[in-house]
């Protein structure tokens, strides 16, 4: 499958991290954002957490909504199959591995720290928010070949 700048994509992406709240939830919006049109986005923890205020603050700031975004865990999901899973900790890329044995789904792992865990101001937390954003943006960019201008 092309995008629409003639790159490869695969037809279906889960993006999983621990809780399915920060990480994966903010890559799962990026990606949606530059491909929803052409590549089906999901995403799922290896357990059901909380949605985040401080994931909803930082994704408005650069016009992205989690819009009714629940977090769920990879045993919510109705579909449970993807082209690819791209994995943002390490409990959901072992839970990924054992779910996608016998499929031909391609796992990669993106480890990513989780800014929820940074104490301190609600500044230096948000900031904590926003470098995760913007790595998971620069990756995903990345990995899919993203280099149009009206995206920077």
């Amino acid at each position: 499958m092309r995008g629409p700048n003639g790159e490869e994509l695969p037809q279906s992406v889960l993006f999983a991290c621990t809780q399915n709240a920060v990480r994966s939830a903010m890559a799962e919006h990026i990606m949606r954002h530059l491909f929803g049109k052409v590549v089906y986005v999901d995403s799922a923890g290896a357990r059901k957490g909380e949605r985040d205020d401080f994931v909803t603050e930082v994704m408005d700031e650069i016009g992205l909504s989690l819009g009714k975004h629940r977090p769920k865990s990879f045993d919510d999901m109705e579909e449970n199959s993807f082209d690819l899973v791209i994995t943002l900790s390490p409990e959901a890329h072992h839970r990924a591995m054992e779910l996608t044995r016998t499929s031909a789904a391609i796992v990669e792992y993106w480890p990513t720290h989780d800014p929820s865990a940074m104490e301190g101001s609600r500044e230096q937390r948000l900031d904590a928010y926003r470098e995760c954003r913007d790595l998971l943006m620069r990756r995903i960019r990345a990995r899919f070949a993203v280099n149009r201008a009206s995206d920077a």
